[in-house]
């Protein structure tokens, strides 16, 4: 289950084509020897690398994401983020991932990000917004939820820690309160939205502990994709190492499976 709901990730200054291509072909042939295991959710890269991501994955069933909005710090002005979002959208990105204007938000013109979210939720036109919190620059549980409930009210589909460039990035305190306000806002509108900690999953037993913790909070309805991504770059290792382990019997290394 947690290897289904993994957004694969390349988000580095040296990121290439080729180096998409590969993390591609890794997504797609992650487990050819246990061909019953499911694919990972997505592939998440920086907006010029989209095209090339939506044209590897053709056929795959592998969702293509973008970061937009001027990832990871978000400092620039609206009218480049728009485009940004409109950029990757046209590129064929089928779900976008978007941070919060941080100093805005703690300055307490609430108004303007949620003003920014709507704006960046209507260019995205089909594809799935995921707003990225930055819970690690928030400081406070209560601004963690004030910025959930902000970002789910403007239209977010998903909401999600971190960028994974701050630190700490998901932790289980962070995200309970995200879960608990995701649970509320469905009580009180009757519409689902997903949720992603992205940041510091990477091992499966902590997958493991986050998807209990989501099974506790939310109900099995949110066991799927569709609605809980983990954004990672290393936990799919460890979990076909574990399942190689399970299924030999005999401890794997992680030199035996590729990093990108």
């Amino acid at each position: 289950m947690a290897l289904s709901m993994i957004d694969l990730t390349t988000l580095e200054g040296k990121d290439s084509p080729g180096k998409v291509k590969q993390l591609c072909y890794k997504a797609a042939h992650l487990h050819d020897q246990f061909p019953g295991l499911p694919a990972v959710a997505a592939i998440c890269v920086y907006p010029t690398m989209v095209a090339v991501a939506k044209n590897e994955l053709e056929g795959t069933g592998i969702k293509t994401a973008a970061v937009a909005t001027g990832f990871p710090s978000g400092m620039t002005s609206q009218d480049v983020k728009l485009d940004e979002v409109r950029k990757v959208v046209n590129d064929g990105a089928d779900e976008v991932d978007m941070v919060i204007s941080r100093g805005y938000f703690l300055k307490g013109d609430y108004q303007y990000v949620y003003d920014e979210i709507a704006a960046v939720k209507e260019a995205c036109g089909n594809a799935e917004l995921k707003v990225i919190l930055e819970t690690g620059e928030l400081q406070t549980l209560d601004k963690v939820r004030r910025a959930s409930d902000l970002a789910m009210e403007a239209g977010a589909d998903f909401i999600k820690t971190s960028t994974g460039k701050v630190k700490p990035a998901a932790t289980p305190p962070v995200v309970l309160v995200m879960l608990e306000a995701i649970r509320d806002f469905y009580y009180r509108t009757g519409r689902r939205v997903g949720m992603k900690p992205a940041g510091g999953i990477g091992t499966a037993k902590q997958a493991i502990q986050y998807l209990v913790m989501l099974r506790e909070t939310l109900g099995q309805d949110w066991l799927t994709p569709d609605l809980y991504r983990i954004g990672a770059s290393s936990l799919a290792n460890d979990i076909l190492m574990q399942i190689m382990k399970q299924t030999t019997g005999v401890y794997q290394s992680i030199n035996y499976f590729s990093i990108d």
